[in-house]
């Protein structure tokens, strides 16, 4: 089970491999928020917006869930528009108190 809900048969194949890449992380609670934002936007996603989005997915599970519920600092190098639309768009998330 995936998670995805949407149809990659409208998609490019390298949207289709980022979609499936989101999709398949290696931390369910990633799989929901890398995968959910990539279900809502990308289709829309220009060229330069794609290679955003698969450069944030570079990082790891783990930094990128202390960075989106706030508990560490974002890293310069993904500290970028693409992240913190990834970030906003799951903005239910509630912060760690330190």
């Amino acid at each position: 089970m995936t998670g995805t809900v949407r149809t990659t048969a409208e998609l490019d194949p390298h949207r289709r491999k980022l979609l499936f890449r989101a999709w398949h992380r290696g931390t369910r609670e990633m799989d929901l928020i890398i995968g959910g934002f990539a279900d809502a936007h990308i289709i829309d996603f220009t060229d330069e917006e794609l290679a955003a989005f698969e450069h944030v997915c570079q990082a790891s599970d783990q930094d990128l869930m202390t960075w989106i519920v706030g508990a560490v600092p974002v890293s310069a190098e993904y500290d970028t528009p693409m992240f913190h639309r990834i970030k906003s768009f799951h903005s239910h998330l509630v912060p760690i108190n330190r």
